[in-house]
Order: structure tokens, then C-alpha cells, then sequence
């Protein structure tokens, strides 16, 4: 089982590195709501560290939930998978998830100050995982299953900032804390629809978002978000750093020139790679910025 279980997560979701995405997550929107609210003497206790595993943890539960829904559809399109292809089983998946979850909820009873924020988290997820009750429904729609399945990136957004609040004795309902929640769902959302957008040479039995629109009108939408994204993003570092700034606005004009070029032609790249280089620029453009403020504000040296 546990060679099984390594094929599927080597190709499927790399543990370590997923695990090291998680702790990012949570740290970025930890230290922006800190940061924007005027707090650098901060304690790290073993509890930022459980709720960084909890992110990796869900996104897990996540993925193996999603090849569970999507297992005869992945036969017939994506048979070379581990899954599909019986490289691994259902059963080994199942067991893991299982003690994942368990190992993931006792955490967090345990240890964390947000345990019913932690439990709409799972409930959500859960209902995602059963399509909310309505398979024939959303298993049919892009649109709906986008609508219904895309705001649990807000809710684990929720839980981080849930969890930041409680500790410091934050107010709940500020703006800092809606653009926190907002910014890292938006990234989510470009990529999960800019994944379904091919040129038309390259359009399957599997539905996208360009065979149901065709190619230039979701690219001009996911263009649309990405302007708001960076909107968010500069509202929430403006503070910080300027130079910040600069750096995502440059990073969004790159972004928007590989839009425009895309809508041209769209046999030259792949949209969702571009995308995916997007974000980890932008993202690690907001962890610099952190970080440097922090050392920065303990040495008594002001960032520009």
C-alpha cells in the first residue's frame, strides 16, 4: 500500500512541497493581518504550525476527494492517471485520507483557539465532496460547479484569519481582513478556470470553459480578476513597501501582455502555464515583502 500510495502523490500531489505551500499560505495571510494592523512583536507558538499543516491537510483531503467524484469520467479521459489506472486503489486512498483527517481534527481540537471555524472548513468541504447532494446538476454545469466549489478557498482563507484574530484580540470584521480573505481566492480562481481554456486544436470530450464560450471571452474574464487581484494585493502592501508595489504591477502587465497574446493566438503556450508563474511571482512578492518588513521594523530600518 505504501508504494502504491507514493506513486499516486508523487504524480498526483507532491507531498513536501505541498506540505511547504501550506505553511506559506497560512503564513502570508497570518503575518498580512498582523503587519496591517500595526503588530510586529508576534509569538509563534506550535499552534501556527498545526494550522499550516491543516492548510496542506484539506487541500489533500481535496484532491483525493476530487479523484474519487471524478473516477469514471478519469477512465475514460484520463486512464493513464494512478487511480484510473490501478496503480493505486480506492481503498489505499481511502485509509489515508481517513488518518489524515483524524490526525488533522484531534490537532486541532487540541491545539488551535478556532475549532468551529475549523469544522465549517471540513463541513463545506465535505459538502463539495458530495456535490452539495445535486451530482446531476453541477457534475453537468462548469459554471455551477465553479459557483458552488470555488468559495472554499474563501472559507480556508477564513479560518487562517479566524485563528489570527482570536489570538491577537483583532477585530473580526475589517477591511484589511476581507482583502486577506479575498487574496488568495482570487489566484485560485484564475488558475482553476484558466486550466480550462485551450485552443480549439486541443479541445476533448472534456468540457472547458473555451468549448463552452469559446477561447477569448473567459480570458478576457479571468484578465478581469487578475486587475482585481493586484487591487487587493496593493491595498494590503501599499503600507508596507512601495517598491512592493511596483513589482506587482509589473508583474501584472507581464500577465496581461501574455492575455492579449494568448487571445492572438492560442497555439503558442499553454494559458495555465503562464498563469501558474504568475501567481508564484506575485505570491512570493507578498512573502519578500513580509519578511523584510518584519526584519526591517525589529532592526529600526524603514523599507521604501
Amino acid at each position: 500500500m505504501l508504494k502504491r500510495l507514493d506513486i499516486y502523490f508523487k504524480e498526483m500531489y507532491p507531498l513536501l512541497p505541498r506540505l511547504l505551500l501550506g505553511f506559506i499560505v497560512f503564513g502570508e495571510i497570518y503575518f498580512i493581518v498582523l503587519l496591517n494592523n500595526g503588530i510586529t512583536n508576534f509569538s509563534i507558538s506550535f499552534a501556527e504550525f498545526i494550522g499550516g499543516f491543516t492548510v496542506f491537510s484539506f487541500l489533500c483531503w481535496l484532491r483525493i476527494a476530487d479523484d474519487f467524484k471524478d473516477y469514471e469520467l478519469d477512465c475514460r479521459l484520463f486512464s493513464q492517471r494512478p487511480l484510473p489506472s490501478g496503480r493505486v486503489t480506492k481503498k489505499d486512498l481511502a485509509i489515508f485520507i481517513t488518518s489524515l483527517i483524524a490526525v488533522t481534527v484531534l490537532l486541532n481540537f487540541v491545539f488551535l483557539n478556532n475549532f468551529l471555524f475549523f469544522l465549517f472548513l471540513y463541513i463545506y468541504g465535505t459538502l463539495m465532496s458530495l456535490w452539495f447532494f445535486q451530482k446531476k446538476k453541477i457534475q453537468k454545469s462548469l459554471p455551477l460547479a465553479l459557483i458552488t466549489h470555488n468559495p472554499v478557498q474563501m472559507i480556508l482563507n477564513i479560518y487562517i484569519i479566524s485563528f489570527t484574530c482570536i489570538k491577537y484580540g483583532l477585530s473580526a470584521f475589517t477591511l484589511t481582513n476581507f482583502l486577506a480573505m479575498m487574496t488568495l481566492y482570487f489566484p485560485a480562481l484564475i488558475w482553476e478556470i484558466s486550466r480550462k481554456i485551450r485552443a480549439p486544436k486541443d479541445e476533448t470530450e472534456y468540457v472547458t470553459y473555451s468549448k463552452l464560450f469559446g477561447y477569448k471571452k473567459p480570458v478576457r474574464f479571468v484578465l478581469i480578476l487578475t486587475i482585481v487581484d493586484i487591487i487587493t494585493n496593493i491595498l494590503l502592501v501599499y503600507r508596507l513597501s512601495l517598491l512592493s508595489v511596483a513589482a506587482l504591477l509589473i508583474n501584472t502587465a507581464w500577465m496581461t501582455y501574455k492575455f492579449v497574446e494568448f487571445m492572438d493566438d492560442p497555439t503558442k503556450f499553454k494559458l495555465v502555464d503562464k498563469v501558474e508563474k504568475y501567481t508564484y511571482i506575485q505570491e512570493s512578492i507578498m512573502l519578500i515583502t513580509v519578511a523584510v518588513y518584519i526584519i526591517s521594523s525589529r532592526s529600526g530600518v524603514m523599507m521604501l
